[in-house]
């Protein structure tokens, strides 16, 4: 995933399994560039979905979510018959999230951070549901989804579930800037709802897409917010007629800061055609203030953890974060813990001690 928000924004986005940038999230949330599924990604989908199928009609088996119940009722076992309620109850029981409504953009990025995440074939959904979920963001439909709510716990399970919930047609979503019962705003848009089928509701819930949105969104907004106050750290220096000599990158390549490094280097580009350049040379003044000649210093810490929260968020975006995968080499299933959010916290300590300075 590419993190640098000076990407040039696409027009379009093609969901194919592969890593989205962050460009490409921005291009959909905020700018409502349309998206389409790529046949490649198609392919993934169906095979996946053809190994759940195979696992379904054996009640032999204990695959979880599938013929199981769900954590502690992990020991019960569900006959065939049952498995298509138990998705369905899945997602009715925890879309119970509380507060004000995530706004537009925090949603579209979650469907279609959500979309690309089942794009890469893992999870075991019908390709209809990926499908919707484009054409619904596509038709600008977006869910009501209470921003309060198992945020991070075992997933963003009732954020996700009320998002669920529009795809089969129930919960309420806006349209054309009208508030609407799920099956309502997909009926005026021309879309028809899905039907659940095994293992989908777990899929569908079981993840970390509304912690990446958030994520993705405020980095692109304190990217550029580093960005801009360096621009007016460089115009400040210009027009207080200020030395370049404290951006030389010898000092900053000595202190070993990568931050501070950055900075300095971007600030150097910035007044590297500057027409006062020389005003030092007959000048009877020693040095700069503290506040042009510590810019650099001082930015620095900004400007680090930018530059590794992104890269730690394009490792974690992309990944399938149910609980049982699917491999199709082997064709066989995987338990294990992909979607506890536990691993989050820590890369943003740093940022926010530092940024109200």
């Amino acid at each position: 995933m590419n993190a640098d928000y000076l990407s040039v924004v696409p027009t379009q986005v093609s969901i194919s399994g592969d890593a989205l940038s962050f460009a490409d999230i921005v291009a959909v949330a905020r700018g409502h560039a349309p998206i389409s599924i790529s046949d490649e990604a198609l392919q993934k989908i169906k095979a996946a979905r053809m190994v759940i199928d195979r696992l379904a009609v054996d009640d032999s088996k204990k695959v979880y979510g599938i013929t199981t119940g769900f954590g502690h009722l992990s020991k019960m076992r569900i006959s065939s018959d049952q498995q298509v309620e138990l998705q369905y109850n899945l997602i009715r029981s925890h879309a119970a999230g509380v507060g004000e409504p995530l706004t537009e953009e925090v949603t579209r990025a979650m469907m279609v951070l959500l979309a690309a995440s089942l794009s890469r074939g893992h999870s075991g959904v019908h390709a209809e549901i990926v499908v919707l979920l484009a054409a619904m963001l596509n038709a600008g439909i977006y869910p009501v989804i209470p921003s309060r709510g198992s945020v991070g716990a075992s997933g963003d399970l009732a954020p996700l579930s009320h998002l669920a919930l529009t795809l089969i047609g129930e919960g309420e979503a806006i349209y054309q800037g009208e508030k609407l019962s799920g099956g309502q705003a997909l009926q005026r848009a021309g879309l028809e709802s899905i039907s659940l089928h095994t293992k989908e509701g777990l899929a569908l819930i079981n993840g970390t897409h509304l912690m990446e949105a958030i994520a993705v969104l405020a980095i692109v907004d304190a990217q550029k917010a580093v960005r801009s106050a360096e621009v007016a750290c460089a115009m400040s220096l210009e027009g207080l007629l200020g030395s370049h000599v404290p951006l030389d990158p010898r000092i900053h390549q000595r202190r070993g800061q990568v931050g501070q490094i950055v900075s300095a280097t971007r600030l150097k580009r910035l007044v590297r055609n500057s027409e006062i350049h020389a005003s030092h040379q007959n000048c009877a003044r020693v040095q700069d203030p503290y506040t042009l000649r510590c810019a650099p210093r001082s930015s620095g810490p900004y400007a680090m953890p930018l530059s590794i929260v992104p890269l730690y968020l394009s490792a974690n975006c992309m990944l399938s974060r149910i609980i049982l995968l699917f491999f199709l080499l082997r064709a066989m299933s995987s338990a294990a813990v992909t979607f506890t959010a536990s691993h989050w916290p820590w890369p943003w300590t740093c940022w926010p001690l530092r940024w109200p300075s």
